[in-house]
């Protein structure tokens, strides 16, 4: 799954969020300087936003077309997964990833991240987290379990909340950072936002979600279909409430 997103990457480019401005400035108060590494950097948002305040950005990622796509806005990309990309004597202020360190090895990836980092580097992974509107969700679940049954994303009625699951997620990378040698004690922190949908712009970003990317077509239109319905019962649009966790730590030394 960690090499599907890239089935489409000017969609994924076009549909996902950016990062929020208040993330991007506090990451980079805590950083020594402005050169990052950007670990899974996709089609290069998260890159970009970087770019944009001043930084001298080097992406990691193991999907050659997102990777492509990220060199023609402008992101100098290297292709490998981070575990297995050689620094060649390389090291850097700052390592992120967005959306992307829950496919690196929670061992091996802050081991290497502090390899790489500056004494008084940051480490900073992030992700946004979303629940759907319950009408939404519901759709989206049961069309799912019908053209996927043995998908795990397939379950309605669950009692934890995607920020639930995710906190926990973000927890166990913290935990990662603490074990690795040279890393101080990590912090956990969290933004909160809004994004508003029409029902075309939210079928554009689904498709991007990694319980998609591998569905072959004709399920992709049912799962779509579905959840398109839903959204037009609740008015043809909707508001999202984004959280955007997280897991930071500095470089001893």
């Amino acid at each position: 799954m960690a090499e599907s997103f890239g089935v489409d990457p000017a969609r994924y480019d076009r549909a996902r969020p950016p990062y929020p401005g208040a993330l991007v400035a506090r990451i980079l108060a805590a950083s020594p300087g402005r050169d990052v590494l950007d670990v899974g950097c996709g089609t290069g948002i998260e890159a970009r936003q970087f770019q944009a305040a001043g930084c001298r950005v080097l992406g990691v990622d193991p999907d050659a077309r997102m990777a492509g796509f990220a060199r023609e806005t402008g992101v100098d990309v290297e292709v490998s997964t981070f575990e297995a990309w050689d620094p060649a004597g390389r090291t850097f202020d700052t390592v992120v990833a967005g959306q992307a360190w829950h496919w690196v090895d929670p061992v091996a990836g802050p081991a290497k991240a502090a390899e790489v980092l500056r004494p008084g580097g940051l480490l900073a992974v992030f992700g946004h987290v979303y629940d759907m509107p319950p009408g939404v969700a519901e759709a989206y679940a049961t069309a799912l379990k019908r053209v996927v049954p043995d998908s795990p994303m397939a379950v309605a009625g669950n009692d934890r909340t995607a920020l639930d699951i995710y906190r926990t997620m973000f927890a166990a990378a913290a935990d990662g950072m603490r074990q690795a040698e040279g890393l101080a004690e990590p912090a956990q922190w969290q933004f909160g936002w809004e994004h508003s949908y029409t029902r075309d712009e939210w079928l554009e970003l689904l498709p991007t979600t990694g319980a998609l990317t591998r569905l072959p077509a004709d399920k992709l239109a049912e799962v779509l279909a579905a959840v398109g319905a839903a959204v037009d019962e609740i008015g043809g649009r909707f508001t999202m409430p984004y959280t955007t966790l997280a897991a930071v730590a500095a470089r001893a030394g």
